[in-house]
């Protein structure tokens, strides 16, 4: 009995962390997106088509351990990241006030956008059987298209590894 529990156990946690990010797929039009940061401003993915590249990393859950480490990567490194011509984000289903808190005890230097409504979650298909949002960073062109998709984050590493994605993509450097 033990040991089927610890197997189910296995197989939930292993199906939650699973990206769903596969039927989107690179050279696809990212969804378009409105909604709310911890900066107080509203931000919207059309506004940047012809005028800026977007990263758009999900995380599960604010004031989580993994959430925590993944955000204060950015934090560290964000010079690196605001090296490029790109405007970055992290995007959860958190209700904006979890966000605000999640982002004043980080220290977040950049928006992180909050899909209570889970409908963004959906079009980008990482929701996940937790009905959170699973941990993936959608790398989106100038022109409003998929340019990578990376379900594969290292949280304390997030930072660097958006730097190299950034320069294997080729992005523009400011």
């Amino acid at each position: 009995m033990k040991i089927l529990f610890t197997l189910l156990s296995a197989l939930l946690i292993s199906l939650s962390t699973c990206s769903q990010a596969d039927e989107l797929k690179v050279g696809d039009m990212a969804p378009d997106f409105e909604l709310q940061a911890t900066n107080g401003k509203t931000y919207k993915l059309s506004h940047y088509r012809g005028r800026q590249a977007v990263v758009l990393a999900w995380f599960p859950m604010a004031n989580t351990r993994g959430c925590t480490i993944e955000c204060l990567s950015l934090v560290k490194h964000g010079e690196k990241i605001r090296a490029f011509d790109v405007s970055y984000f992290m995007a959860s289903v958190d209700p904006i006030e979890d966000n605000i808190d999640f982002a004043k005890k980080t220290k977040a230097d950049f928006p992180m956008l909050s899909d209570p409504t889970k409908e963004t979650a959906k079009a980008y298909e990482v929701l996940n059987l937790f009905r959170v949002a699973s941990r993936v960073t959608f790398y989106i062109d100038k022109e409003g298209r998929i340019a990578k998709i990376d379900d594969d984050i290292e949280p304390k590493n997030a930072a660097l590894n958006m730097v190299d994605n950034l320069k294997a993509l080729g992005m523009v450097v400011r």
